[in-house]
């Protein structure tokens, strides 16, 4: 029998940053699980190898939703990082904190006053070392590395002056003073290669000699004894192993996993637990439900000039651009390409931005898992705050299953409404005399498709997720909370939820950057230690 003093059930984005503080100056003794490998593959680091890393099936869990009823029935590609890192291990690497008001509707909405912005802040900060060095807004000297993007395209530039020419904005910085407008963004790379958290957070901890890390291990239910979590049996290579932890177990499996792992658990509603033939522990009807994503649209031209990265698909270019990237970390290959973006109104109803924007000077699509680069360029927008809500469902009792994601894309009107709104946001955008010496024929939406209507029926169509799932065991205090406001599950002692999915509701952007910080929050609740004192940083919506 193997006992630890905490055993995280997940290598992801919150998992890495909680082995890394709880084993930090401490004799803790902590075991990590991860159900994927090691980070070995190259395009992982490579920041421009971004469309292999999160199409390798060896190093993703390649989920699809359910048929999504508001989407012509289709499944929606959702690919989740099954390696060490998590999702941020084949992620676009954009580091974007949402907007504060989120946070404050997560305050005010949800009774968790400790989650307002103010109090979040200053984990931002601590987790983060950005190269804009340190201010009220930025951390300087966190394990995790943040840039600003440098690519120098035209393209990037007629966005920029496009922002100002439509109205729609610019920004020096999103994560900062305005965090609205056209801007370049954040990633999480450092000195020219992808900065997982894996790579911040996880394998320094490693040198320490109270953390263990075991890859390719399967959690297939948390062992419960009197409501209280004391361990977990999990699976390597066949072989079903059982590890006990003397002070908590803390779930980070992220939106999709979590809820599955406490259902096959017996913590979930009992209704549906009997109907699975699992015997209930915790009735806990919240777990599953509250499913939340970002659904996104294109919004593509064709380039009158040579200028977009399409010549990476000829094997010299791809190969020099490679071994540029191996002698020197730079280029085009120390780039996740998508560098521009931003956030803006889609209409006069919102109190801030409800869509973003994310830009690329080439135009791609897949044959297989094959990419074809053309000579265009892209602008992908999300809807940022959706009312439409899913739920995650177990298949069977086979821990080895894919759970059942049924995301309801859609199923509020006001959520097509403002997709609509969002292909006549991008469109007055790319319209702008910035664009004219640029701007080919119209690829997306097809050019024919102009009336509402047949917008409607371009988005039913073709829309596709930003892959920012969250919500499925969301903090609160009411009947459908699965945690509290310190990440406790409710009923149950000693088991924690660390991870996208106690989200109560989605923030406005990515969401690799929060899921970071809840785990730093999460770390000084698990230790029982004061947090950091909350920071007030000025943004220009709060002047007069």
């Amino acid at each position: 029998m193997s006992e630890y003093d905490y055993i995280i059930i997940g290598a992801g984005s919150a998992g890495c940053v909680l082995a890394n503080r709880l084993t930090e100056g401490s004799q803790n003794k902590v075991l990590i699980l991860e159900a994927g490998p090691m980070d070995h593959k190259l395009m992982v680091h490579i920041p421009a190898g971004v469309y292999h890393a999160y199409k390798d099936p060896s190093i993703n869990w390649n989920y699809t939703s359910e048929p999504e009823p508001e989407c012509d029935d289709r499944r929606i590609e959702l690919p989740r990082g099954k390696v060490i890192g998590g999702s941020s291990s084949i992620n676009s690497m954009v580091y974007m904190r949402g907007h504060p008001m989120d946070y404050d509707r997560w305050a005010k909405d949800f009774g968790l006053p400790d989650w307002s912005y103010e109090r979040c802040l200053p984990y931002f900060k601590r987790c983060e070392s950005s190269d804009r060095g340190e201010n009220a807004w930025r951390g300087g000297s966190g394990p995790l590395g943040v840039t600003r993007g440098t690519l120098q395209n035209p393209l990037f530039d007629a966005l920029y002056e496009a922002g100002e020419q439509s109205g729609q904005g610019t920004s020096d910085d999103l994560n900062g003073y305005k965090p609205e407008g056209i801007a370049r963004l954040d990633s999480t790379t450092r000195y020219g290669r992808r900065c997982s958290a894996a790579v911040a957070h996880l394998k320094p901890a490693l040198k320490r000699s109270n953390l263990t890390l075991q890859t390719r291990a399967l959690s297939r239910h948390i062992i419960l004894e009197n409501n209280q979590a004391r361990g977990i049996e999990y699976e390597v290579n066949g072989q079903v192993k059982q590890a006990f932890a003397a002070k908590e177990v803390i779930v980070s499996c992220g939106a999709i996993k979590s809820p599955q792992l406490l259902m096959l658990s017996g913590i979930g509603s009992a209704d549906t637990l009997n109907a699975m033939n699992i015997t209930p522990q915790i009735n806990l009807p919240g777990v599953g439900q509250n499913l939340q994503d970002h659904l996104s649209i294109d919004s593509a031209y064709y380039c009158k000039k040579p200028i977009t990265l399409h010549t990476l698909t000829h094997p010299m270019k791809k190969l020099s651009v490679g071994l540029k990237w191996l002698a020197t970390r730079s280029g085009i290959g120390a780039s996740h390409i998508w560098e521009m973006g931003g956030f803006v109104f889609g209409n006069d109803q919102v109190t801030h931005p409800n869509l973003q924007y994310h830009f690329t000077p080439v135009y791609s699509d897949w044959h297989n898992r094959k990419i074809r680069l053309q000579q265009g360029y892209v602008l992908t927008c999300d809807q940022l705050r959706p009312k439409s809500r899913g739920e995650v469902k177990l298949r069977s009792t086979d821990p080895h299953d894919r759970p059942a994601s049924h995301f309801n894309y859609m199923s509020h009107p006001d959520d097509t409404r403002e997709l609509v709104e969002a292909l006549k946001a991008m469109q007055n955008l790319l319209m702008q005399p910035a664009f004219d010496e640029f701007r080919g024929e119209r690829i997306n939406p097809a050019p024919e498709a102009k009336t509402d209507s047949e917008l409607e029926a371009w988005v039913r169509g073709y829309s596709s997720t930003d892959y920012h799932p969250c919500g499925t065991c969301r903090m609160g205090h009411d009947d459908l909370a699965v945690v509290d406001g310190q990440l406790r599950v409710h009923g149950v002692d000693h088991l924690r939820v660390v991870d996208a999915s106690v989200m109560p509701d989605i923030v406005s952007g990515n969401l690799n950057a929060p899921t970071q910080m809840i785990g730093e929050r999460a770390a000084d609740y698990i230790l029982g230690k004061e947090q950091l004192p909350a920071e007030q940083a000025n943004f220009h919506f709060l002047e007069p």
